[in-house]
């Protein structure tokens, strides 16, 4: 019994963590690399790749095949091992081993091996690529929900000062020293205040919606995350000019080496084209036996008169005959040897070289290598295009992360003038110097700078991350 209690005390305990536990950046960026449909098709695209590279290692071992068949033969067959037609009933085995190996076929094997090699690394670049694109998803997604956890947390805080105010403000009206409008004016700013709150509260729970599936997490309502001790995290990028960081972006980005990937693709699969022009050279073994229990005939000398003379010819001219003697023989049934001898009584083998000179065939080699030139081309500029785009992406991440800063700082600033002008208005009209409209206005003020400071804050974490990650610092490495 304490047993059983012991095991229900344990579950509940385990649910109550699983319902509680609340997820670190790194843990939703691994369960995402981990669990994500993308990437894993990206991760079996690098297998099937594996697989090619198995298949053209192959290529360069004989082949090995072995045959064989069974048959029975009803009426008039030829016997496959005397190879004389008989009228008869008989069962027949035939066996064959076959090897083959190729000499040579214009290096076209070695060169599908070169290219299965390179198909590997292009595609575990474009999963590192995959990886990387959805780690900046999940990090934006995390980010998002932090500044709507954040938004709220400020909303909620002056909201607290609002009831305080309220509750004073009723007092003063209460005592005459203030008109009842100003006490009307305060609670509409409540009203407001936790209208915000609930929109706030939206927020935060559409946002971890998204950022649940982007995980393939169903358990929408206790799904949560670590919203403390995430900052501003400077790895040195930032003081980076952008001439270095599109230099480091070049080296290491997959697009480049996804593209420059392409490139050796097709330079492989030219010349695999026009390996098609020289001659294959094969060589074969061949081992074949049969077996078949058809009875046969042989001619048997009769003891009892062992030999017979018969004519032969004449002699020209005198016309005298020429005898001859001969076995005397006649014909006799005999069955079919046992199956083992017979294998090793009728077995063959072959052996040999195979030249094929290709002399004509339609253009096609011809079409194929012309195609193959032309894709050549197309990934050459492909390449080109790639590396004018991440040229354009890098300059676009500079100067959003530049952009970023300056708009961070510019709310810090206005965060500190938008405080000191509401602490002004609050000594004001706690003495009675001012409206509780003014008041409001002010602290509206307030709040609004402290929710962009939020915003600005969070949007240039974002971009710093993008420039590092452009920078060649993995996505799982990314300090936040």
């Amino acid at each position: 019994m304490k047993k059983i209690v012991s095991i229900f005390i344990l579950i509940a305990s385990l649910s109550s963590y699983a319902q509680n536990k609340k997820w670190t950046l790194i843990e939703c960026v691994q369960y995402a690399l981990d669990n994500n449909i993308s990437v894993k098709q990206s991760a079996l695209d690098y297998e099937t790749a594996e697989i090619d590279k198995l298949t053209a290692v192959g290529n360069f071992l004989p082949s090995l095949n072995a045959s064989g068949g069974v048959s029975e033969n009803t009426g008039l067959s030829f016997n496959p091992v005397t190879n004389n037609a008989q009228t008869t009933t008989f069962l027949s085995v035939t066996g064959r081993v076959n090897v083959g190996y190729t000499l040579f076929d214009g290096l076209r094997n070695y060169r599908t091996l070169q290219r299965a090699e390179i198909s590997r690394l292009a595609s575990q670049y474009r999963l590192d690529k995959m990886k990387d694109d959805i780690s900046l998803f999940v990090a934006n997604g995390y980010l998002q929900v932090i500044q709507n956890k954040a938004n709220l947390e400020v909303l909620k805080s002056q909201n607290e000062v609002t009831q305080e105010q309220i509750d004073r403000t009723q007092q003063l009206v209460d005592a005459g020293s203030l008109p009842r409008g100003d006490l009307l004016e305060i609670k509409a700013t409540d009203a407001s205040e936790k209208q915000a709150i609930i929109n706030a509260e939206n927020n935060i729970q559409i946002s971890l919606i998204s950022l649940a599936q982007l995980l393939l997490i169903k358990d929408y309502e206790n799904f949560d995350i670590e919203d403390e001790g995430y900052d501003i995290i400077d790895a040195g990028i930032a003081e980076k000019n952008v001439d270095e960081i599109l230099s480091k972006a070049k080296e290491t980005r997959s697009e480049i080496k996804i593209a420059e990937q392409n490139v050796e693709l097709a330079k492989k699969d030219l010349q695999i084209s026009k390996g098609a022009y020289l001659p294959t050279l094969s060589a074969f073994f061949g081992y074949d036996t049969r077996y078949t229990n058809a009875t046969s005939f042989i001619n048997q000398v009769d003891p009892d008169n062992p030999t017979v003379t018969q004519q032969i010819g004449t002699v020209e001219g005198t016309g005298q005959a020429v005898i001859g003697e001969f076995p005397n023989t006649f014909a006799v049934e005999v069955g079919a040897d046992p199956f083992f001898d017979q294998l090793y009584q009728n077995d063959g083998i072959s052996y040999g070289l195979q030249l094929n000179i290709p002399i004509f065939n339609g253009f096609s080699t011809k079409a194929n290598v012309k195609r193959n030139k032309i894709n050549l081309e197309r990934s050459k500029l492909q390449l080109e295009q790639a590396e004018l785009d991440l040229e354009s992406t890098v300059y676009q991440a500079y100067v959003d992360a530049k952009g970023s800063l300056k708009s961070y700082e510019a709310a810090e600033l206005a965060l500190e003038s938008q405080q000191l002008a509401y602490d002004y208005a609050k000594e004001r009209y706690d003495v009675g110097l001012t409206n509780a409209f003014d008041f409001s206005q002010s602290k509206l003020r307030y709040d609004n700078a402290r929710i962009e400071l939020n915003r600005a804050k969070y949007d240039y974490i974002f971009k710093l991350k993008v420039l590092e990650l452009y920078f060649g610092i993995p996505a799982t490495e990314l300090k936040f």
